[in-house]
């Protein structure tokens, strides 16, 4: 086993001596206040990936301390979206609120050490000190009178606090961010237990990665930062340190963080409605912030062998819609017809037999198409009752010429003893021919009578989707008026 989990030792952790002999153990750490937004996604897939290609453990777990915020539904949009991108845990999540006792063990645990205290600092005593602070223009680091006190719980309100080094600094050899230095009087006694005894988030993250047997705390390099104040709990307790790896944050097309004013969307939203398949924004995703030689097409299974921590970029990434779209038009070309019908078949509100008719057509459909939604527009024409409802330009294109030409088109077209692609171009080219016309001209207004609009897959294939009673029918719609 150790042989084999060597072979798999990246050339970074070898340089920055944070090889472990642990089987690696990664974790996906959301919190339920909302969608599973798009940069989570990509760490989400980062970890899986990392564990996979290392034979390792993915894990999933639910930060869900903050009461009021966290809900229901936004833990099953979160389980949904990793399920939906075959990125689920690899055991059942862990919520980290069930885990409260266990947090406020370790804190005792602390106080027993002498690795932390009680301090009895009321509210109103550190707003002075901030205030103060901030009146003289220097930066708030508290000094506790507590911190050396060996102060018994006698009943009034206390906080129990991390007693953080003063001396010397902290080093973190980064996976991706390489070596960060902090100076350890920068670092602050933060609370472990709050007042009313709930252990604080910078507490549970550790606890819950120690009990889970995190081997790499890969996440956003927003908690660069906590990860020097966590790793003064990882120390008092004498607990293996976890190698970390802090990727950078997902930016606008404008260089500034993602956000709700550059579109940002929840997986869910990818999905339901921009109609983007999951393989598509999976290798989205890993392509934004991460290179494999100028591949840009990776599955999931090559992902798995290729995936490292070396090439992930230090500069944040920009998200470009533009390119997700064209990734997933290559995509969507790539897929079974079968599983594109079904997937569009609930936005056309077709039944099964018309869903047949769409696997059929989906071949020339498909081909145009850049997501879902383009796929269900494509095909709508297919299932509209008649009269057809008419596009502007699509009318205009409906001139006594062209109807001429359709009445042409009706009489050969019923006159064909079977309905087949090639009867079909046989037909159609011949009535072009005996015109004097370019098979355009004709194309055109048969488009327009056939599916109302001015764009679709070749007429020919509408016409061999359509059937030879539908196709004379619509024809019929649009010469009635002149009859």
């Amino acid at each position: 086993m150790l042989g084999a989990l060597a072979h798999f030792i990246t050339q970074s952790e070898q340089r920055k001596g944070r090889v472990s002999a642990r089987p690696v153990v990664t974790r996906f750490a959301p919190s339920p206040t909302g969608f599973l937004h798009i940069g989570g996604a990509r760490t989400a897939l980062f970890n899986w990936l990392f564990a996979r290609h290392r034979g390792g453990k993915y894990l999933l777990r639910i930060e869900d301390t903050d009461r009021a915020r966290s809900t229901q539904p936004a833990i099953d949009a979160i389980i949904d979206g990793l399920d939906w991108l075959s990125i689920g845990g690899d055991e059942p999540p862990v919520f980290q609120y069930d885990r409260a006792g266990r947090h406020a063990e370790v804190a005792e645990q602390l106080l027993a050490k002498g690795e932390a205290y009680r301090c009895y600092l009321t509210t109103e005593e550190l707003a002075g000190r901030r205030a103060s602070a901030q009146a003289e223009r220097r930066p708030f680091r508290l000094t506790s009178e507590w911190r050396e006190r060996d102060a018994p719980d006698d009943g009034r309100p206390f906080v129990v606090r991390i007693k953080a080094p003063r001396d010397g600094e902290t080093v973190i050899e980064d996976l991706v961010q390489g070596q960060v230095t902090v100076a350890n009087p920068e670092l602050d006694d933060m609370v472990l237990l709050r007042s009313d005894g709930s252990p604080t988030y910078m507490l549970a993250v550790v606890v819950d990665d120690d009990d889970m047997g995190v081997t790499h705390v890969i996440r956003g390099d927003d908690h660069l930062n906590n990860a020097f104040r966590q790793l003064t709990i990882v120390r008092a307790m004498g607990w293996e340190e976890p190698s970390y790896a802090h990727i950078p944050l997902i930016h606008g097309s404008d260089g500034a963080k993602l956000s709700k004013r550059h579109g940002a969307l929840g997986v869910d939203a990818y999905r339901d409605e921009l109609g983007i398949l999951p393989e598509a924004l999976a290798n989205y995703l890993l392509r934004l912030g991460w290179g494999h030689g100028d591949h840009e097409i990776i599955s999931l299974a090559q992902a798995v062998e290729w995936f490292d921590l070396d090439h992930v970029g230090k500069s944040p990434s920009r998200m470009d819609y533009k390119k997700l779209e064209n990734l997933n038009g290559h995509y969507v070309r790539e897929a079974d017809d079968a599983r594109l019908a079904a997937l569009v078949a609930p936005k056309l509100g077709i039944d099964g037999a018309q869903q047949a008719l769409l696997v059929r057509a989906m071949p020339q459909i498909k081909a145009r198409a850049h997501d879902l939604n383009e796929l269900a527009e494509g095909a709508r024409f297919l299932f509209e009752a008649r009269p057809l409802a008419m596009e502007p330009a699509a009318a205009a294109l409906l001139t006594p010429d062209a109807l001429d030409y359709l009445g042409r088109a009706k009489e050969a077209f019923a006159a064909l003893p079977e309905w087949t692609l090639e009867a079909i171009e046989r037909a159609v080219r011949e009535i072009a021919d005996a015109a004097g016309l370019k098979l355009g001209k004709l194309a055109q207004p048969l488009r327009a009578a056939l599916t109302g609009r001015t764009t679709s897959p070749g007429i020919f294939d509408v016409l061999l989707h359509l059937g030879q009673g539908e196709s004379i029918a619509r024809i019929d719609d649009q010469l009635e008026p002149t009859e």
